[in-house]
């Protein structure tokens, strides 16, 4: 596979965060395709357990940002 050169050096912060947002997308649809290591594994396995057991823990965003507001 053959990429065209870019000078990062010369492209702005702007570009930069453009380009990795563009590369970082193109990754999460072979997402699937990225192995984990086992502790990885075990640590997923081990939140989806704790999902089952104990349903979903938090906030909303909306409830988040009313508390963040209430306490200004």
């Amino acid at each position: 596979m053959s990429l065209p050169a870019i000078d990062l050096d010369r492209l702005t912060m702007d570009e930069r965060l453009d380009l990795i947002e563009k590369l970082w997308d193109s990754l999460g649809a072979e997402a699937s395709m990225i192995p984990l290591t086992p502790s990885q594994q075990e640590e997923l396995d081990r939140r989806l357990d704790a999902l089952d057991r104990e349903g979903a823990t938090g906030s909303t965003w909306d409830e988040a940002m009313a508390r963040i507001r209430s306490s200004r």
